[in-house]
């Protein structure tokens, strides 16, 4: 992904290019790994639904990404079996993981409710620059042109989980805690080991 397409999804730090030939390499895992960021996707969103249902915009808008999240753990799960491959067990993220330890603990809620829906923005955006990298890099034609819809998908969730914030908290402090978190994701990142069997 170009600096261009990355300030466009805010990121301030380009996945290291090893990641996606590692990830070439270790492509069952990535399939496995992918299913499980599908499905705890969809599992976030009904959170969100259960935690705020007095926000009816929220609901709305996160009602229809349950089903295309699980319908995303389908897809993902049908090229698994295509290849005679086996779903995996669950492994443990550390990028979400350390993202979540961001989130204000304590305090005002609507200030815990705002980090929420911006560490689920980061981790849409991260994963769609991920997905770009697949759908431009692996060797495999079919392969890229899967992870390309993948991309396109995860862009939009991006920029409707920073919406959500921006209507329910101040804008200001909205765009504050953002540029606070993607300089925070830096950090993360660089002591994180480059894994070819992980999304993140």
């Amino acid at each position: 992904m170009s600096t261009s397409e990355n300030t466009i999804l805010g990121l301030q730090l380009p996945t290291d290019p090893r990641w996606v030939n590692l990830a070439e390499m270790s492509l069952e895992d990535i399939l496995t790994d992918h299913a499980y960021c599908e499905q705890k996707a969809a599992s976030q969103c009904i959170s969100l639904i259960q935690k705020y249902p007095e926000y009816k915009k929220l609901v709305d808008e996160l009602s229809p990404i349950v089903t295309e999240e699980w319908g995303h753990f389908r897809m993902v799960l049908s090229e698994i079996n295509k290849r005679k491959l086996t779903l995996g067990a669950q492994r443990k993220d550390e990028y979400v993981n350390e993202l979540n330890k961001l989130i204000t603990k304590g305090g005002r809620p609507e200030v815990r409710f705002m980090d929420r829906l911006l560490v689920f923005a980061l981790i849409e955006a991260r994963s769609c620059e991920r997905f770009r990298l697949l759908s431009e890099a692996l060797t495999d034609e079919y392969m890229r042109e899967f992870y390309r819809k993948f991309m396109i998908s995860e862009a939009g969730h991006y920029r409707l989980f920073l919406d959500l914030a921006k209507t329910y908290c101040d804008e200001e402090l909205v765009d504050k805690r953002w540029k606070e978190l993607l300089r925070l994701e830096i950090d993360i990142l660089s002591k994180l080991e480059i894994r070819g069997d992980r999304i993140h």
